[in-house]
């Protein structure tokens, strides 16, 4: 009888006719079953990864930064799992369209139980980017997500974006029960540093206003770069062994082996950070407790 692997093929026809046929017909089916499967159990599918496990709650004095990638063309439930798995009060999105945030979100609520609010910066409109209709292109720049409810939203470009529009937003929400204000912000690219200083310049201005901040965002520079110097000024990297002077002490956040990715902390001690590569997108996820106490 012919291998049930070879069921529907010309394996079929390989008749068992005396000691070389059936080498022949034995080599035959070896072939289907490398061409075709085995079958039975050991022939059946692979199995999907399993999921990325959900925290199950948000962690209320827990925020991240994420720059998700665009257009990196990742799914946007496998966007969410990562973020469910971690579970934050306040997400900080970078590269963020408006209907991949708007999935994201639904995803949360839906699939892993976590519902936020949500605020965007948007900086531009792109068809390629974000899609829609040529003459209604989506929208491009940041997002904040947050489990308590936001307000006095403010979305400010930078005078100068760069090789790309580029911006931040700030909104007051409540970290671990305590209201802080929270900027979100996406820099000028990596060779573009005099740019970047400038872009600060009118970050830090709005951050000193307020005694208690937290400064998420892609800064595009790594720590000793002197355009965060404005930042660094006023506000704490979360990370207590990262300082302009540190070496090998910083844990990367991109793909590159490059930190570009910071929570900066005014007025708000950290308990502890997490970098998490993503398969996701070319940066990482970055977290930090926060002492709220």
């Amino acid at each position: 009888m012919p291998d049930a692997g070879c069921r529907r093929n010309p394996c079929e026809e390989a008749v068992v006719i005396g000691r070389g046929a059936r080498l022949f017909a034995g080599a035959v089916v070896v072939a289907c079953v490398v061409l075709v499967g085995p079958s039975g159990p050991t022939g059946a599918p692979l199995a999907d990864p399993p999921p990325v496990k959900s925290a199950g709650k948000v962690v209320p004095n827990r925020v991240m930064t994420w720059n998700i990638c665009n257009p990196c063309k990742a799914a946007n439930a496998d966007r969410a799992a990562e973020i469910a798995a971690y579970a934050p009060q306040v997400i900080g999105l970078q590269e963020a369209c408006v209907r991949d945030v708007e999935e994201i979100r639904r995803r949360l609520e839906r699939a892993h139980g976590l519902v936020y609010h949500v605020e965007y910066g948007t900086v531009l409109r792109n068809w390629n980017r974000c899609g829609g209709l040529p003459w209604r292109p989506g929208a491009y720049g940041q997002a904040v997500l947050s489990a308590a409810p936001m307000t006095d939203l403010v979305h400010v470009e930078y005078p100068d974006g760069g090789s790309e529009d580029r911006g931040y937003m700030a909104v007051t929400t409540a970290v671990g029960g305590r209201p802080v204000r929270v900027f979100n912000t996406h820099l000028a690219e990596r060779r573009q540093g005099a740019v970047r200083a400038e872009q600060t310049g009118v970050l830090a201005a709005a951050v000193a206003r307020h005694d208690r901040a937290i400064v998420l965002g892609d800064l595009n520079a790594v720590p000793a770069s002197f355009e965060l110097t404005g930042i660094r000024a006023l506000a704490a990297d979360a990370d207590p062994r990262c300082r302009p002077s540190s070496t090998g002490a910083c844990e990367p956040t991109t793909d590159w082996q490059s930190k570009f990715d910071y929570v900066f902390l005014r007025g708000v001690v950290p308990l502890g950070h997490e970098v998490h590569p993503s398969p996701y997108s070319d940066h990482h996820l970055l977290h930090t407790d926060l002492d709220t106490s």
